[in-house]
């Protein structure tokens, strides 16, 4: 093995194939043993052997291939079962907190997204009309002090506000079937 990883390193890609079906299903049953999944395993195996051809050049370096190949192998190993007991470990406490709030949780998202739809839908709204509406609907004023405020006729800021609500109402009815939807979809998926 060791001239094998000589040619390797030299970009023999046959020595290279040799060297993978070599030591292909060792990596892999090794990473199967310690993981108890397959797929993952096979992906140890796979990032092992590309890590054994980038190093190209600098295989020259390893004297031992054998201990080279386990080293490698331990480590990826290692760091993929970490992996894996993160991920589980996050699995299980968002399952764990998706079912305590399930039902608040539906209701906080479809809430925070419809205002954040509600905010992008004025932020559309031409100037004046988000204006108009602002001090209306968000600030409480009366149309006549919102009037006084911008100096402008009170029946011009009724008309804003008019133009506006049916905008937002519009936009709002087309984008929150889609919202809510999404919501539904994430929290089954």
């Amino acid at each position: 093995m060791p001239m094998l990883f000589e040619r390797v390193a030299e970009g023999d890609e046959v020595a290279f194939k040799r060297v993978y079906e070599f030591y292909f299903p060792k990596v892999q049953r090794f990473a199967n043993r310690v993981l108890h999944d397959r797929e993952y395993a096979l992906e140890v195996a796979q990032e092992v052997m590309l890590a054994v051809w980038q190093k190209g050049e600098r295989l020259h370096e390893v004297r031992n291939p054998e201990a080279f190949i386990k080293t490698l192998s331990k480590r990826r190993t290692i760091d993929r079962w970490r992996r894996l007991q993160t991920e589980r470990a996050a699995e299980a406490e968002v399952r764990s907190r998706f079912e305590e709030s399930n039902d608040e949780t539906a209701e906080y998202v479809v809430r925070h997204e419809t205002q954040q739809t509600l905010e992008e839908a004025i932020l559309l709204l031409p100037p004046r009309q988000r204006t108009v509406f602002q001090l209306c609907q968000q600030q409480g004023l009366r149309y006549e002090d919102a009037a006084k405020q911008l100096n402008i006729a009170p029946t011009t800021v009724q008309t804003h506000m008019k133009l506006a609500l049916r905008f937002l109402r519009t936009y709002l009815r087309k984008r929150i079937d889609l919202t809510i939807w999404a919501c539904i979809v994430q929290f089954f998926a």
